[in-house]
């Protein structure tokens, strides 16, 4: 394991060095970042995944989510909020909701690297619940508080913590959640992390959201109900079609039609979960056209038609009170 080198102490924002800092972080901040759309299993409570280089989340981004990133392969520059330094393997941090963040690697071109880090995302209400509930957490508030400047840990605290996060990559179950435990607590007890981006700094989502991909996801998520054309969106975006294509698959992950048909069966979810409106009402109401299209994308994404979905969550309701009559809510044919 590769020692980290030393971030600079120094975050008075006065000195010659800060100033020199913010000149180089003005310089690589010249584009807003992209929002990256973290998608979380409706099973699991947060994602732990792993990525090469070049990846198409290695921009200047930004979640809501908390992040922690371990790096296990190449070295190079790593920018968090108004921060730039060197990264080698080993290099452990975490970043707060929204703070801007990016590690691009010394790979020559063409090269590709199968892993270059682990990484671990998950939502502030997550947390906020498990303290509700287990008041002994409530020490990690004060991590997640420093982590709006994003925290860099030790060499020490980044080898403790590959074992941990390695294995939740195949973690199922019960086991998922004890492994994040031990993950924080090892973050909690780690000997005074650095704090990168200086004092002054402030994540702004807001003004990240005038970017044109953020203006787009926006649209669409405010549009999902209506008619939604890919040329459209190219247009709102002030790009050919082609190349807006290549654009939202690169920031997004999915090709837009993808895209949209996700975004509008989870809203379908919550409208067959809530009872009020028949199947064929949702379809329309959630922005489909046609029924058959709407089964079929249902069952692509969930493995059973809108019926059996909605029979199941019957089911799972009704067992609470009336175990007896839960089964017999349940139509097999559907």
């Amino acid at each position: 394991m590769h020692a980290i080198p030393s971030a600079p102490s120094c975050r008075c924002g006065t000195c010659g060095y800060c100033r020199a800092a913010r000149t180089d972080a003005r310089r690589a901040n010249i584009f807003q970042p992209d929002l990256e759309v973290v998608a979380v299993a409706r099973d699991e409570s947060f994602k732990v995944w792993s990525h090469g280089y070049p990846y198409r989340t290695v921009r200047w981004h930004f979640h809501p989510e908390y992040e922690i990133q371990l790096i296990t392969t190449t070295s190079g520059k790593y920018f968090v909020g108004d921060y730039i330094g060197n990264f080698v393997p080993g290099n452990l941090v975490m970043m707060g909701s929204n703070l801007p963040h990016n590690w691009v690697s010394d790979v020559p071109p063409g090269e590709h690297v199968d892993e270059r880090c682990l990484i671990l995302q998950f939502d502030a209400e997550f947390v906020v619940r498990a303290i509700d509930v287990f008041p002994e957490l409530k020490r990690v508030e004060a991590l997640l508080d420093a982590s709006c400047w994003g925290l860099l840990f030790t060499p020490e605290t980044g080898a403790a913590a590959e074992p941990i996060m390695r294995e939740m990559l195949g973690a199922q179950g019960m086991r998922r959640i004890t492994l994040f435990l031990a993950l924080l607590d090892l973050l909690v007890q780690s000997a005074d992390p650095v704090k990168l981006a200086s004092a002054a700094y402030r994540a702004d989502p807001a003004k990240y959201a005038e970017t044109r991909i953020n203006h787009v996801l926006a649209y669409i998520g405010k549009n999902l109900s209506q008619e939604l054309r890919e040329s459209e969106l190219a247009a709102l975006a002030g790009q050919s079609v082609s190349a807006f294509s290549r654009y939202f698959r690169r920031h997004t992950g999915l090709p837009f039609v993808q895209y949209v048909n996700r975004l509008r069966i989870n809203l379908a979810c919550q409208l067959l979960m809530s009872g009020e409106l028949n199947i064929t009402d949702i379809c329309y109401q959630v922005g489909f056209n046609n029924l058959s299209n709407f089964n079929r994308q249902f069952l692509l994404l969930k493995d059973m038609s809108p019926s059996r979905w909605r029979a199941y969550q019957q089911l799972n309701a009704a067992s609470a009170t009336e175990p007896s009559d839960a089964a017999q809510a349940l139509d097999v044919s559907v």
